[in-house]
């Protein structure tokens, strides 16, 4: 699992400054107040998600489909499920009921 983390390398949406240490020339400066005015804007909730659910052929959703097939075996009749992976059309992105705080947020909320 674990793919709900942030993917891109050195981008931490919730972090501080963004800025390392002391820098002395402005265009350090002016990076790291953009960076400033960006963070602003990012929110630690999240509102969306991408959806585990498939739709098959018939427009039914579930998570996984079969289909039962019936083998002959020294003349007895036996059935069995058989997984379908073809033809399956993902959900897609999901609005969530109640928002959820994002995996990389850096504050303990409770302590146990």
């Amino acid at each position: 699992m674990g793919g709900s983390g942030s993917k891109v390398k050195g981008a931490w949406p919730f972090a501080g400054s963004g800025a390392g240490g002391d820098s002395g020339s402005e265009g350090q400066e002016d990076q790291s107040l953009t960076r400033l005015k960006g963070i602003r804007k990012a929110t630690p909730f999240i509102f969306t998600r991408r959806s585990s659910l498939y739709y098959d052929e018939d427009g039914d959703l579930a998570h996984e489909f079969y289909e039962e097939t019936v083998v002959t075996k020294n003349g007895r009749k036996k059935s069995k499920l058989k997984r379908i992976q073809k033809n399956l059309i993902p959900q897609g992105i999901v609005k969530l009921n109640h928002p959820r705080i994002h995996v990389d947020f850096p504050v303990i909320l409770c302590e146990v």
